[in-house]
């Protein structure tokens, strides 16, 4: 039976490392794309971050799923010679460099596009392939505060939060698949290919919904605020008596009334300063105090079981144990489970969920090079001898 995932006959080749551009490919291979993942000969840095075992990280089991893995010296002549001859046979090149390292190898896009003018060349560094910055390093934590998203996180008057992944990588990885995507479409319009060129900084930027505007037309400059959001009232974190968290949006206006109907604040359900938002948001210490001295006399199952009835947006904090444990992840599909030298690991599934074409996982991280007579010998015609040599 042919591969019916959206993205199947399309071959992609991935050069970089960590996380941003590989998380490019985890997501096109999923979708059906032949992802060819060029490694050192000591193999991407992530095999041995955080959690190893049997001598390889269980995350990247999940990174690497879907991907063919071949070993190259980038910064001998023979590799990148071997490396130009693949990518001239690419649909789809994903590189996370700082900018100028594959010229200097002779394998930026337009040393390529002239033999191959339909591969779209995708690009992800901090700050981007042009301006004053664009050669300065960026990894992730830095570019998050560049990018204005790390200023609004946390306690006022304290140091920044950060959340504890690599945001800014895995956002960029999602823009560089839906720009790779988007200049699919676009290809089959025209004939030809294009550079798709995403930073870190810019795709933080990308999730500040109204800052700019505010900022520009009424001179606001957002501030950090905790567990709440600004100017949306109420929307928080509220302990329980059991000593859990739940989390409470009764932001919108017959949301509220219910809310606080179903907290005994009968008086704040009725109030007509209450009624809509901006009125709530004068008052915002009020309700929330209310709300968390209800919330601190009631378990925070008597708390959910209580709003849910109630139609009120309300809900746990989930650490990746109660996920797993979940009904509702579980009949989702959210975890796949695949074979590592006879034992079983669980890896997430990745978004979106299509009804027709589903994405999903056949093998997971290979071992670096597994694929080197495949590709190399395969696709490329070297001797044995040749891939050897490299």
């Amino acid at each position: 039976m042919s591969d019916q995932r959206p993205l199947a006959g399309l071959r992609v080749v991935e050069l970089g490392q960590l996380l941003a551009g590989p998380f490019t490919g985890t997501i096109l291979g999923y979708f059906g794309a032949e992802v060819i993942k060029v490694e050192p000969p000591t193999g991407d840095p992530v095999r041995q971050w955080r959690e190893v075992r049997d001598g390889t990280s269980l995350w990247y089991h999940s990174l690497g799923r879907n991907k063919k893995s071949v070993t190259l010296d980038l910064k001998s002549e023979r590799g990148q010679q071997v490396a130009f001859d693949l990518l001239c046979k690419a649909d789809v090149v994903v590189e996370n460099f700082r900018p100028g390292a594959m010229e200097k190898w002779g394998l930026g896009p337009e040393d390529i596009k002239a033999t191959n003018p339909r591969v779209i060349y995708a690009r992800i560094s901090g700050y981007g392939q042009t301006g004053p910055f664009a050669h300065k390093p960026g990894y992730a934590s830095v570019t998050e505060g560049y990018g204005g998203f790390r200023y609004i996180n946390g306690e006022p008057g304290e140091a920044p939060v950060r959340p504890n992944i690599s945001l800014g990588d895995t956002v960029a990885g999602i823009h560089a698949a839906l720009g790779v995507a988007l200049a699919i479409i676009q290809r089959h319009q025209s004939g030809e290919g294009q550079v798709v060129d995403v930073a870190l900084y810019e795709s933080v930027f990308n999730l500040l919904e109204g800052i700019i505007p505010e900022f520009d037309g009424a001179g606001v400059v957002r501030e950090p605020s905790g567990s709440t959001i600004t100017g949306i009232v109420p929307t928080n974190t509220y302990l329980c008596g059991d000593q859990k968290h739940v989390v409470i949006g009764g932001n919108g206006d017959s949301i509220f009334k219910r809310l606080m109907t179903e907290a005994g604040r009968l008086d704040m359900a009725e109030d007509p300063e209450l009624a809509h938002n901006p009125g709530r948001v004068i008052h915002q210490e009020k309700i929330d105090k209310a709300l968390a001295d209800w919330c601190a006399q009631h378990s925070s199952r008597e708390i959910i079981d209580t709003l849910e009835e109630a139609r009120v947006p309300v809900g746990p904090i989930y650490s990746v144990q109660d996920m797993m444990d979940d009904p509702h992840y579980n009949a989702r599909g959210m975890f796949e489970t695949v074979e590592i030298d006879g034992k079983p690991l669980k890896i997430p599934a990745i978004m979106p969920k299509l009804s027709r074409t589903p994405g999903e996982t056949h093998w997971p991280g290979a071992a670096i090079g597994a694929h080197n007579d495949e590709i190399l010998g395969g696709l490329l015609g070297l001797t044995d001898e040749e891939i050897a040599a490299l």
